[in-house]
Parts: C-alpha cells; structure tokens; sequence
C-alpha cells in the first residue's frame, strides 16, 4: 500500500467508522447513565443550578454525538465513492479486456485464413503477393497493439528520460507517412508547411512515430467516409507552434471530448461493442506529450463533422 495513501484506504475508512459509532453508542450510554449520577452529586454539594448546569452538558453531549455521527456518515460516503469507482474501473478493463482480445484475434484468424489458402489451393505469383501484403499488414496491426502495451508502463513512469534527439518535426512527419504508406492505402494525407522552414525540436523519435501511428489510426477506424482524408498543418501563432491534425472522419461529441485521453475510454464505448481498438492509443498520445512537456487539444463540431488534434509546442526564433 502506497504510504501517502493508507489513510484513505477504504478498510480504514470503514474501520474509522465502525469505531467512531461505537464510540458514540459507548458515550452515550456512559453520559446518560453513568454520569449523571456523578453530576447529580456534584450539583447538590456546590449548591448549582441544577438546570442550566445540566441542560449545558447535554449540549455537549449532542455536539460530540453529532461530530462523530459526521464522521461516520463522510466515512460511509466516501466508501460508496471509492465503490462507484472501483465498479467504474473494473467495466474500463473489462471493456479492455473484450475489446484488446478481439484486436489481436481479428489479424490472427485473417492470417490463419490466408496460410490455409496457401495450403489447399496453387495460386498465382500475383495472388499469392496479394495475399502476403494482406498479412503483412495484420502483422502490422499487431505489432501497433503490442507494442502499446509493452510501452504502457514505461511511458507512464514519471520518471522517465527517453531518447531525445534534435530533429525537424516536417522531416520527421513526411519520413513517418512514406514509411508507412503500405498501412494507410486508401487514406489521403495532406502536409502543409506554409512558411517552408524548418522546426527543430528535441523528441524521442520512438514515442513521437506512436504518436502519429495512434492519431493516424484513429483517423482511420473512425471515419466512414469513402475517401477518408487528414491535413497535417504547421502555424505559427505568436510564441507558440501549432500542429494540427484534421480528419473528416465522424466527429467526437462534446460530451466525449473530456474523456477521450483517459485511460481504456473508448469513443463509442457500449454494449452494441460499437467501440474500437483497446482504449489506449489517445491515452499513450496524451502521455507523449507530457513527457515532451508540450500540450494537446481537441476539437469537434459534433458526429459527422471530423476532429482536430493540434499540438501546441513553445515556438523558439
């Protein structure tokens, strides 16, 4: 258990308050029934007002009963808090779970499909190129799952150092999408670099290719238009350098917007199983962007009318 957490840890919680309302059962019983005669006693000797001396102590006695009950019923409050959540986490990683399975089974089962196609049928050298590419790109969409997996853990790390190289944004962007082609065919990718310079950052060359795989990939799986398109910008705006990644794919509603960054949140997210992928790439993106210290936003006009991503970066002459 984390130490700077055992006190809200919600055993304790619960136990707090179990002692808490034993103790106000125990107080009261004392107060009332052992005490009084004690008070009784003490009045008589001294001559006091028997009255207010009494009523005085019994508004002592509500006030500590009603402290305590306040902390019983925070306590019980607070456990159904942390119960809300737990359940909210464990339907998360169920989803993940579902969702991440169905990922890896998909290219698995083509692939499999492919090699007995292989197997009980002579094909063409044309075909079987066909088929080959198929499977290239399978095996493609599995390393992009595991490998966000893999480097989950240690891109969550607050401590982490990477492998920072000074490079050109541009020149990266441009080498990424030629690269990489063969696994967005049918997807138009514009590049536009108005003012024709060069934007020298330090980056971790590996987390900043996941980074455009997820935004890539997202714009593909959510978009149902036949010619899905994205532009790639680069503004300047006064000491700060915008890239902005633009799709005509369906949009993200406002309510969603939020929560698209967190952790195995899945647009579309439902029992239909509307949701795709495993709720980790725009998480990985927005921890990649931590780790430069840069900035994200989103925006979206609504379902249908395509999002942006823009990263925001400080702009240095």
């Amino acid at each position: 258990m984390n130490r700077k957490n055992w006190m809200v840890h919600p055993v304790l919680i619960f136990i707090f308050s179990i002692i808490a309302l034993a103790m106000s059962l125990f107080l009261y019983i004392y107060w009332y029934m052992e005490v009084s005669t004690g008070l009784e006693g003490v009045v008589k000797k001294f001559d006091l007002d028997r009255g207010q001396f009494l009523e005085s102590q019994t508004w002592v006695v509500i006030m500590v009963l009603s402290i305590l009950v306040g902390i019983i019923l925070i306590g019980l409050f607070i456990i159904f808090v942390y119960h809300i959540k737990t359940l909210r986490l464990y339907r998360l990683q169920h989803n993940f779970i579902n969702s991440f399975t169905h990922e890896l089974k998909t290219p698995v089962t083509s692939m499999k499909l492919y090699l007995e196609t292989f197997i009980k049928h002579e094909l063409s050298r044309e075909d079987q190129l066909k088929y080959i590419d198929y499977m290239i790109t399978d095996v493609d969409r599995l390393s992009v799952d595991i490998n966000s997996i893999l480097n989950l853990a240690k891109i969550e790390s607050r401590n982490y150092s990477g492998d920072f190289m000074t490079l050109d944004l541009v020149h990266i962007i441009q080498r990424f999408c030629k690269k990489n082609r063969h696994l967005f065919r049918n997807f138009s990718i514009n590049i536009s670099n108005p003012s024709n310079r060069s934007y020298l950052y330090r980056i971790d060359l590996q987390l900043f290719e996941m980074l455009l795989m997820n935004l890539l990939t997202n714009a593909v799986k959510y978009n149902k238009t036949e010619t899905p398109e994205m532009d790639i910008s680069f503004t300047p705006d006064n000491n700060k350098l915008h890239v902005c990644f633009k799709d005509n794919g369906i949009g993200i509603n406002k309510t969603e917007i939020n929560k698209i960054f967190k952790k195995f949140y899945q647009v579309g997210e439902s029992d239909d199983m509307t949701a795709k992928g495993c709720g980790l790439g725009l998480y990985l993106v927005d921890n990649i962007v931590r780790i430069h210290n840069w900035k994200i936003k989103v925006k979206s006009n609504g379902d249908g009318m395509g999002s942006e991503f823009i990263l925001i970066l400080p702009l240095e002459s």
